[in-house]
């Protein structure tokens, strides 16, 4: 959904991306790397098909793959 705007289950184009909100530690579905909160957080950002509720989500940056891949590996 995040690269071909269509749903994979229904073929939908209504796709809304939920970002993550910096402003709040707790927000969306975080991946933590540290012990701290604040300072480890790595935003999964939400694809949602608004035709049947079918969802993703995806990190988005090379730079925080490359920490998980460090933090987890």
């Amino acid at each position: 959904m995040k690269n071909g705007n269509l749903c994979p289950k229904c073929g939908s184009r209504k796709i809304v991306r939920i970002p993550d909100n910096p402003r709040r530690h707790a927000s969306g579905n975080n991946i933590y790397t540290t012990q701290a909160t604040l300072l480890g957080k790595i935003p999964v950002i939400r694809y949602v098909c608004c035709g049947c509720g079918y969802t993703e989500n995806w990190v988005e940056t090379r730079r925080d793959l490359e920490k998980l891949k460090e933090t987890f590996s």
